[in-house]
């Protein structure tokens, strides 16, 4: 044994110490499990001290910290809840006319075109969604997906789009001016 830990540079009682931890009972197991347990039930809803106070409801006094550090080694993240997307800000800016005048009818093709931006969730994240749309035969002309709406997804959205125009088209866009 003396030669082989000569031969790794490991002094005598680092040895030990590995292999008396490896043998040792994780004396927190029942608490992770119960860790485990609540954030299963909430749904990844509950972060660590949302946990710690279910534990303690239940009769468990531990540490927050402790609670906290036991969640990271486990990798349990909780899912925050985001405030939901409002786009109307009152009357900031110019409001364009309304030329369209819910008159969705388009006699030939890149006419009309609408615009929106819509929020969804997939996986637990917020994306929005930017697309237009040619009112002629409902075609989706180009769209672009972000993580946020931010005026580089509509600019880029409409850089793509006015590619398919040509010089005969009077085109009319439509957007909520959201």
């Amino acid at each position: 044994m003396k030669a082989l830990l000569r031969l790794a540079d490991i002094p005598r009682s680092t040895y030990y110490y590995v292999v008396k931890a490896l043998g040792a009972l994780d004396k927190d197991s029942e608490l992770k499990d119960m860790i485990q347990t609540i954030y299963d039930e909430q749904e990844r809803r509950y972060g660590y001290r949302r946990i710690r106070d279910e534990l303690i409801n239940r009769g468990h006094r531990v540490n927050l910290k402790k609670v906290h550090r036991l969640m990271k080694l486990l990798g349990l993240k909780f899912l925050a809840r985001m405030k939901k997307y409002r786009s109307y800000k009152g009357t900031i800016g110019k409001i364009a006319p309304n030329l369209l005048e819910r008159n969705f009818h388009a006699e030939r093709p890149n006419e009309k075109w609408v615009t929106d931006i819509t929020e969804f969730k997939l996986f637990g994240e917020k994306l929005y969604l930017s697309p237009v749309i040619d009112l002629y035969n409902g075609e989706i002309i180009t769209y672009t997906i972000g993580s946020r709406p931010v005026y580089s997804l509509v600019y880029t959205m409409l850089n793509q789009a006015f590619h398919r125009l040509t010089d005969e088209d009077k085109l009319l866009i439509h957007s909520d001016q959201g």
